[in-house]
């Protein structure tokens, strides 16, 4: 008798802690599901961001010829130098024009400007550029896109242009 008293009592112990269990569980489901959803405005800021990584050789080339982007995002684009040749005999930059300009004229007036990173004193025709920089290095910059359109974007060190340029894109 003593002995089923005792599978009695842990049989119901065990039941009523299932239950327990199993309440508990579909409490918190229910509260789960009833819980209010909190409406949130979505961050602006990184939406409206875009970070681009440009890549440039030895071999005087990009590894990207076209840039898509939306009008006003906030750019920030790096630019790496995966050779490694040093700035004086292969430097790259990433120079973004406004639209109309000739990029024969403008690579004539740059190529001037060696001591300026190949920029030319009279930025009127460029957006955006970043510094001159020979391989291992790397240079970031943050600018807004520009109203939609197609810009060109080129390299000015001297003669880099004819084979280091795309289409900057702007949706």
């Amino acid at each position: 008798m003593y002995n089923f008293k005792i599978k009695s009592t842990l049989t119901l112990l065990t039941i009523s802690v299932a239950l327990l269990v199993s309440c508990n569980k579909t409490e918190e489901k229910d509260v789960v599901v009833d819980a209010p959803v909190e409406a949130t405005t979505p961050d602006v800021a990184k939406q409206d961001t875009i970070k681009i990584t440009l890549n440039s050789n030895d071999k005087m080339q990009y590894d990207l010829s076209q840039i898509d982007v939306n009008e006003g995002q906030t750019v920030v684009l790096t630019l790496n130098h995966t050779g490694t040749m040093p700035m004086a005999s292969m430097g790259h930059n990433f120079v973004l024009l406004k639209q109309g300009t000739n990029l024969e004229k403008f690579e004539e007036k740059a190529g001037k400007a060696q001591k300026d990173g190949y920029i030319p004193t009279d930025k009127s025709d460029i957006i955006a550029n970043t510094k001159l920089i020979g391989g291992g290095e790397s240079d970031t910059i943050t600018f807004m896109a520009p109203e939609k359109g197609s810009y060109d974007y080129l390299c000015s060190f001297p003669g880099h242009y004819s084979v280091m340029k795309g289409k900057f894109n702007v949706k």
